[in-house]
């Protein structure tokens, strides 16, 4: 379906031809705008919507015109419908010099409109209008509940916001038990729960009112425990192409349960973190998240986080890698009292800590190119799959 904007100061000229494509089906509008945009208004609609065709009304002709130039140097490829009440030849002479071919007027034709919006289809297909979108979106999934994903998450969204020219989201999808709302403090009336329903008709008006922003970060919580809420794929899909398109990067915090909705945006982002400490518990759920994810065809967009991390740690990372068949990213170090600190007064870890370091090289890394997974050796892998049942916690084998 084709995305289109309407211009028109006559809302009942506008109200009309909405309903009219409401009615058809073919064209879906966006966004419908009362009176010209500024500049900076202009933009920021072009940026929330990214629409094929925009509707202008002539009624005030330097105003329009105005607006196709400004549309036409930005956004080359968007295309352009007149519409008025009356058809003026002068009037149509001054539109066809800045390249709008097509016109409407009331009483809309129904058959007209719908040759129309094929003239349309057919040359968005041919010359797609170009989208500023950004493919850095970037899932964190704990292997199981306390490894500290959610700490993760958040620490590299704010370090990712530390960098030059970089606006970031960070979205809590949580809906168990989200804590982005606890580690900020946030007071924020607002939440995933309210994005996710105005997902289709999200704009730049509204969205402002979702987040809660901090410096060049946004946060957009899960509001309070709520399981039984249900999100569809579509919103999921509507929800991050509206993120790619007016932030630089975004961070996801996953519950870790694999919902559907999780899984709809793993599909989405361009790595899965899957978030892990060196124990045993961890590591054999990381590794069964892993094995389900390739069943997905996801496998290949995972990479290892590990937390926790000690120097003398009885599972290495090296050990972690081969158990897993994936390289580990990155290691953190186990500040219990930094992290601490952290939640207690409401922030990020600081940037001049180690683990405030660890942060921020990870956050570099990711404007860098993803490194390739590697195979694991079969001998550990298949040690670690018999260690339950071998051995105890006490170090003895069962009884047989």
């Amino acid at each position: 379906m084709l995305r289109a904007i309407i211009v028109s100061p006559d809302q009942e000229l506008g109200g009309e031809l909405e309903d009219l494509f409401f009615e058809l089906g073919q064209i879906g509008v966006t966004r419908n705008l009362e009176r010209y945009p500024t500049a900076l208004e202009l933009t920021r609609v072009m940026r929330a919507h990214a629409p094929h065709v925009i509707f202008v009304d002539i009624s005030e002709l330097a105003k329009a015109l105005e607006l196709v130039r400004e549309v036409e140097a930005a956004h080359p490829g968007v295309q352009f419908v007149a519409i008025h009440r009356v058809c003026e030849q002068q009037t149509l002479l001054e539109i066809m010099r800045v390249g709008i071919r097509e016109f409407l007027a009331p009483p809309f034709n129904r058959q007209a409109v719908l040759e129309l919006t094929a003239r349309l289809r057919e040359a968005a297909d041919k010359k797609p209008p170009p989208c500023e979108s950004t493919d850095m979106v970037y899932a964190f999934l704990p292997s199981k509940a306390g490894v500290g994903a959610s700490t993760v998450a958040l620490n590299t969204a704010c370090a990712l916001s530390r960098v030059p020219k970089t606006n970031v989201l960070l979205a809590d999808f949580d809906m168990n038990c989200g804590m982005q709302r606890f580690m900020l403090r946030l007071d924020h009336a607002y939440s995933l729960v309210d994005a996710v329903e105005h997902a289709s008709r999200m704009d730049e008006n509204l969205w402002p009112q979702l987040v809660a922003s901090i410096g060049n970060l946004d946060v957009l919580h899960a509001g309070r425990m709520n399981p039984e809420f249900r999100v569809e794929p579509a919103q999921i899909h509507h929800l991050i192409e509206f993120v790619r398109r007016n932030y630089r990067a975004a961070c996801i915090d996953l519950s870790g349960n694999m919902e559907k909705y999780s899984i709809e945006v793993m599909h989405e982002s361009k790595r899965i973190f899957l978030v892990c400490t060196p124990e045993i518990p961890s590591l054999h759920l990381a590794r069964e998240k892993y094995t389900y994810l390739q069943s997905l065809d996801l496998g290949g967009r995972v990479s290892v986080l590990l937390n926790r991390a000690q120097k003398r740690c009885v599972i290495s990372p090296e050990q972690v890698e081969k158990l897993l068949g994936l390289p580990v990213h990155m290691t953190f170090s186990n500040d219990y009292m930094g992290v601490h600190k952290a939640l207690t007064e409401g922030r990020h870890v600081a940037p001049s800590s180690e683990l405030g370091k660890q942060f921020a090289k990870l956050a570099q890394s990711l404007f860098e190119k993803p490194e390739s997974p590697v195979d694991a050796p079969k001998r550990f892998v298949e040690y670690f799959s018999l260690l339950p049942a071998r051995y105890s916690l006490f170090g003895k084998k069962p009884a047989t």
